[in-house]
């Protein structure tokens, strides 16, 4: 009879070398991969990260590039504890191990003060407006000027440099203001000054310099917001006196024609008939 094994010992040697060389080679590739991996991702190889924080942003990309590490500026914010455009924080910290061509993610402090808009305080508590101006980011004198008015311990003004900050206006983050509050009415008679032909904004400076306030104020017309409007009529007229601290109401119009035209007019004869 034939040999009906299905594998001879000729096939069966012929499998086992196969096997035995596919093994070699795969432990062969595996190790391979290892040490490429290892090469590739520096395994083992770390660097301690120097703390950058308080350089500039130069300063610090020079000690980064010098370590073979990136540096990217991911944030910003403001302190005045530190100077302009100095790193504040970094990712990651100092002292920290990182690969070869890490990337360290640094905030650095704002090379200017942010700015912030000036409200409008007129007639606020002077508590209430000195929250909200620390608030804001300002520094508020913890003095204040008084000045006569109608009403006791409300803004009637604010400064910075002795001079008037009307609403709307911009100021860095950390600006010394002073407000100026009234104590009440007093017992001296002012003039009025003429204030036809000015802003809401100018006037008031102008009355307060009078010792005055303004008080009623009326538009022709819905004014929106930018729009110039001029006062055309005040009460009472210029020239007359008044308490100091008293207010003089006025009317206002974007039309600058009307302002004109009463700018020599007595407002005397017909201030009752439109207030």
């Amino acid at each position: 009879m034939g040999n009906t094994s299905f594998f001879n010992k000729q096939d069966l040697k012929f499998v086992g070398q196969n096997f035995v060389l596919a093994a070699i080679i795969g432990i062969v590739v595996l190790c391979g991969l290892i040490l490429w991996l290892k090469a590739y991702t520096q395994h083992g190889k770390e660097i301690t990260v120097e703390d950058i924080r308080g350089m500039s942003v130069a300063e610090a990309k020079a000690v980064m590039d010098a370590q073979g590490l990136n540096m990217q500026v991911v944030d910003s914010t403001y302190s005045r504890k530190v100077p302009f455009g100095t790193v504040v924080e970094q990712d990651p910290r100092p002292n920290s191990h990182a690969k070869n061509g890490r990337t360290v993610y640094v905030t650095i402090n704002a090379s200017s003060r942010p700015q912030i808009v000036m409200p409008n305080l007129q007639d606020m508590s002077y508590r209430q407006a000195e929250t909200t101006l620390r608030g804001m980011g300002l520094r508020v004198d913890s003095t204040y000027d008084y000045r006569p008015s109608a009403f006791r311990d409300l803004v009637l003004d604010v400064k910075s440099n002795g001079k008037s900050i009307t609403p709307g206006t911009k100021l860095s983050i950390g600006t010394r203001v002073r407000l100026v509050v009234g104590y009440g009415q007093g017992s001296e008679r002012v003039v009025v000054p003429s204030i036809i032909g000015m802003t809401l904004q100018e006037a008031r400076a102008q009355l307060l310099n009078n010792r005055l306030t303004i008080g009623s104020t009326q538009y022709d017309e819905n004014v929106k917001e930018g729009e110039k409007a001029l006062i055309y009529k005040q009460t009472p007229a210029a020239g007359s006196k008044l308490t100091e601290g008293e207010t003089v109401a006025v009317r206002l119009s974007t039309n600058p024609e009307k302002a004109v035209m009463n700018s020599s007019h007595d407002s005397k004869d017909d201030e009752d008939s439109w207030f």
